[in-house]
């Protein structure tokens, strides 16, 4: 069973940095694209950026610029550098395997973590 664990969450200014890390476990996770989405306070999921197994990515436009994800095949983990951090970016993040659109695959979730952009 394919499990996720997101973690680097935490309180930041505008324009500050964070970076987010999220370790799956189950599945062979070289071969999966890979998916970052959120969840701001009060609305839907929705899609930030994918990575496909053998690095090529693809962003949301929102975070277009701003954003990079990358990723470490050996140790399962998939990361999302943030740099510019804007008070809109403040929601839940959470990692997923993606299809080739971004929608997320898996119907099970981590339990995200919490990034907050305030001064």
């Amino acid at each position: 069973q394919v499990q996720f664990v997101e973690s680097g969450g935490g309180l930041v200014q505008p324009g500050g940095s964070l970076r987010l890390s999220c370790v799956m476990s189950g599945g062979i996770f070289s071969i999966y694209r890979m998916g970052w989405y959120r969840q701001p306070p009060g609305k839907q999921r929705e899609f930030v950026g994918s990575i496909t197994g053998s690095g090529a990515t693809n962003y949301g436009d929102s975070v277009k610029g701003r954003f990079s994800i990358s990723r470490d095949n050996a140790k399962k983990t998939v990361y999302l550098q943030m740099n510019s951090l804007k008070p809109e970016d403040t929601a839940v993040y959470y990692c997923n395997t993606a299809d080739t659109v971004g929608t997320p695959v898996r119907s099970s979730w981590g339990q995200g973590t919490q990034v907050t952009v305030s001064s």
